[in-house]
């Protein structure tokens, strides 16, 4: 009778690792690249963006049973992304250098016009405070709602809210005085 038992014990832990598993799988290939995209807008280094994804992933995996409804992997996920992001400041000093910040690789710009557009932006994105940048990252790179950013900030829906207007208007004033031309030379 006992061996029965530990027969079926066994096939329930085994059971239960195959769907933790491809619940695991099905997060990786849905949400890698978003992540990826999002980590390397924070730290504008593709190496420790993947390092970030990585550590993020791992987390998730020792943790997937916390995760009890599948349409918040994404918040969840972005979460433990920028913990992630934090304990990598916590953990090592960096040298600083003054450095133009790299710029991400657009091939779907198909104009030159379009491609120094893009430059532009990203360089006033990175311009903006942390506490605009990150929320309009969220809403524009990632996708989220603002009751997703809220969570995932950890703030009040009405406070991403203002931080999101406040960020568009800056990004608008920056890039309306901007003296570097967005669309095209005159001359």
């Amino acid at each position: 009778m006992t061996e029965c038992c530990n027969k079926i014990a066994n096939y329930k832990v085994l059971l239960s690792m195959t769907m933790k598993k491809k619940r695991y799988e099905a997060l990786v290939q849905v949400y890698h690249s978003e992540l990826y995209r999002f980590a390397y807008w924070l730290c504008h280094d593709p190496t420790i963006a993947e390092d970030l994804v990585q550590e993020t992933f791992l987390r998730a995996w020792r943790s997937l049973e916390s995760l009890q409804d599948d349409k918040a992997a994404k918040p969840w996920l972005l979460t433990i992304l920028r913990r992630e992001n934090a304990r990598r400041f916590e953990r090592k000093q960096f040298d600083y250098a003054d450095v133009e910040n790299d710029t991400l690789e657009d091939n779907k710009s198909v104009t030159l016009d379009d491609e120094m557009e893009q430059t532009v932006i990203q360089r006033q994105i990175n311009k903006l405070s942390s506490e605009y940048r990150e929320p309009l990252l969220l809403q524009v790179v990632m996708g989220c709602s603002g009751e997703e950013i809220a969570d995932i900030l950890e703030l009040n829906k009405n406070t991403v809210m203002t931080r999101l207007y406040r960020a568009r208007n800056q990004l608008k004033e920056a890039l309306t005085d901007n003296h570097e031309p967005i669309k095209g030379a005159s001359n």
